[in-house]
């Protein structure tokens, strides 16, 4: 259960930047394609971005040059730069494999995101 552990969330005011990071202990996950998501309050859980073995990565438009995902598999970790934020991205942020189901028992406890003047 929980395969990953997310940090560094926090309260920000907008047009400010936050750094999220995912760590596991597995090194399986090197090989596999990745993904940040995120569920904001009263809404489904959605993909944000995702990195693939490869490093290619792809955002949902919403984050398009704001966003920025990385790995380092050598450390079991995947990373997601946040500048410019909005009001709109408050919201609990996870990780996990690309296409991760949501009743899978791999999700972590995300970290919180809120954006607030």
């Amino acid at each position: 259960q929980g395969q990953f552990v997310e940090s560094g969330g926090g309260l920000v005011q907008p047009g400010e930047s936050l750094r999220l990071s995912c760590r596991t202990s597995s090194s399986i996950y090197r090989v596999l394609a990745m993904a940040w998501y995120r569920r904001a309050p009263g809404k489904q859980r959605e993909l944000v971005a995702g990195i693939s073995s490869e490093m290619t990565t792809d955002y949902v438009d919403s984050v398009k040059g704001r966003f920025t995902i990385s790995r380092n598999n050598a450390k079991n970790t995947v990373y997601l730069q946040m500048n410019s934020l909005k009001p709109d991205d408050t919201a609990v942020y996870y990780c996990n494999t690309r296409g991760a189901l949501e009743e899978s028992r791999s999700w972590g406890q995300g970290t919180q995101v809120i954006v607030s003047s």
